[in-house]
């Protein structure tokens, strides 16, 4: 019975109650008069491999090959899609607390459990109860696939995986996946859990980090910050899609945008105010109705990882192989208690605990911030962005006010060739004025040299009464030539007019072929004979018109010809 599995499950007030008793008897895990050997500020890293060519594997892969994917290891292939906010996390790193294995921030203690992580991976081969143990000189999976000819579906799957789990989940070593990491992801097959392994790793890298005030972190970033941002983003109202059996976490997580131009102070400053109600205490989508609080004789949950193992104190002691048969062992007898009353409940005793608690070091909040989560996320410009956005404001009415000057520019660049044009006009008729005036001085002189030389023997007297008998002809001509297009305009409205009669009669013609064919429709031979009547007459008519209009074009070419004769004579003249 002793090495029997035991997993007994409690209410909630029988755990509170045992809670604060074993706090009564055992005290704090930090003595009276401990001081911090914490660095004020740890410099972790978080450097992380290249994923890129993992991701365009997972892209090339068909529906078919996903859906396999997802059947054997969960929702692992999201964390490839998890943007690492490196900000986010060197901030969140300094509130990790080694000495009670949480999250501290101010009066707020939160840690990821094993539930959490369970449900966020969403793994369907996995056995919560079956714990990860390192085996002695077991073939590990990297060997065994060295023995492997072919690639089928299912080694292809088993492959990416490990690739993840080495590169993703336990990126100890860059670019490589550890034997270690490859003999955890031997067990998977047999239903062991990675989760508490997980979770170990994360907590043991935190604290080596933290007492050392600088390091590598080598767990999974991608997972713990899935789990922060579900924590400190409150909702309203939960989607019923979280009941659903295919709802996904990890994957609405991953899609869901997320700012990333938050510095790090400003997330310290953010994190160090954290109150009570910007925590969401448990996440809407973990369902599952108990949560491990206990282990066997351990009064917490002790955490076996690949390289160590870790609980409220790192197992660093020279018994180390005996003390992992113990808390393995211990894993065998868990006890649960009821998710029923799971929330932000606290007591006055465990008030008055945290009031004497000492603090190791940890960021402390400051109390004259009364700001909530969502006020210190909001955008404040800062005085250059301000000036920035003055400098915008001036360039765009620089900018308005230059395309206004541009088609000022345009309108008077096309007034300026309408003027050229005009005064290459003027230009051109002046030479024109200028030549045939000079042509006219030629014509003057050749016609006194005429005159010397032919001795007509006339005055000057009878030449001007020629002159003004030749001009009061040519004043004649003139007033007929005005004559002539006066009539000439008279005879052009009435062959507008004609014209336009024309085309009322056509329409009118039109119109009664139209009640023709409609007489013709209804059988009425009287309306017909007399339709067809005033369609002959309206014909004649027509015939009459265009007569008359004939006779005024022939009258109109004769007067044009008569007009083009009259500005020939007077031009001769």
């Amino acid at each position: 019975m002793e090495n029997g599995f035991l997993d007994k499950v409690e209410d909630n007030a029988a755990v509170r109650m045992w809670s604060e008793k074993t706090q009564l008897e055992k005290g704090d895990s930090l003595a009276w008069e401990y001081t911090s050997e914490l660095w004020d500020y740890t410099c972790i890293s978080v450097t992380q491999n290249n994923l890129r060519e993992l991701k365009v594997i997972w892209d090339h892969w068909n529906d078919e090959a996903k859906h396999f994917f997802h059947s054997s290891y969960g929702d692992l292939s999201y964390l490839l899609d998890i943007k690492v906010d490196e900000h986010l996390f060197r901030a969140f790193a300094q509130f990790w607390n080694p000495a009670y294995s949480c999250f501290t921030f101010g009066r707020v203690n939160l840690v990821p459990t094993i539930e959490e992580y369970t449900a966020l991976l969403h793994c369907p081969k996995i056995q919560v109860d079956k714990v990860y143990s390192r085996a002695v000189n077991v073939l590990t999976f990297v060997k065994k696939l060295m023995n492997v000819t072919g690639m089928s579906e299912q080694k292809k799957v088993d492959i990416f995986a490990l690739s993840i789990y080495g590169l993703v989940i336990f990126p100890r070593a860059l670019g490589h996946v550890d034997e270690v990491t490859s003999d955890l992801f031997d067990r998977l097959d047999k239903g062991v859990t990675p989760i508490s392994v997980i979770l170990a790793e994360t907590f043991r890298s935190l604290n080596a980090c933290r007492r050392v005030g600088e390091g590598r972190f080598i767990g999974c970033v991608q997972l713990l910050l899935a789990w922060f941002h579900n924590q400190f983003w409150k909702t309203d109202k939960v989607s019923y899609r979280v009941f659903s059996e295919n709802y996904l976490p990890l994957k609405e997580i991953a899609a869901t945008p997320r700012r990333d131009d938050i510095s790090e102070e400003k997330w310290l400053v953010i994190l160090q105010n954290l109150r009570g109600e910007d925590i969401e205490w448990r996440a809407p989508w973990l369902l599952s109705d108990e949560i491990l609080y206990q282990c066997g004789s351990y009064d917490w949950v002790p955490l076996l990882g690949i390289w160590r193992a870790v609980g409220y104190a790192p197992l660093m002691d020279n018994d180390y192989k005996k003390t992992i048969r113990e808390i393995t062992s211990a894993l065998d007898q868990t006890r649960r208690m009821k998710r029923l009353a799971v929330g932000p409940m606290t007591t006055p005793e465990y008030n008055e605990w945290w009031a004497r608690r000492i603090n190791d070091n940890i960021p402390r909040s400051n109390q004259g911030d009364g700001q909530s989560l969502e006020e210190h996320l909001r955008v404040v410009p800062s005085k250059l962005e301000i000036i920035k956005q003055d400098f915008e404001k001036m360039n765009a009415e620089l900018e308005k006010k230059i395309e206004q000057l541009e088609e000022e520019k345009m309108h008077l660049g096309l007034d300026v060739d309408v003027h050229k044009l005009e005064t290459e006009k003027l230009r051109k008729g002046k030479n024109k004025a200028e030549e045939d005036l000079d042509s006219l001085k030629t014509d003057y002189k050749k016609l006194r040299l005429s005159i010397r030389t032919a001795g007509l023997g006339k005055t000057s007297e009878q030449w001007r009464q020629e002159i003004r008998e030749e001009k009061i002809k040519a004043d004649g001509w003139e007033k007929k030539f005005q004559e002539v297009q006066t009539r000439n305009g008279a005879l052009e409205k009435s062959l507008s007019e004609y014209q336009k009669e024309k085309g009322k009669l056509k329409g009118r013609v039109a119109e009664l072929e139209r009640s023709l064919h409609q007489y013709r429709s209804r059988n009425s031979a009287m309306k017909l004979k007399a339709s067809l009547s005033k369609i002959e007459e309206m014909k004649g008519r027509i015939e009459e018109l265009e007569s008359t209009l004939r006779s005024c074009e022939i009258r109109t070419e004769h007067l044009e010809i008569n007009e083009s004769r009259q500005s020939e004579q007077l031009h001769h003249l």
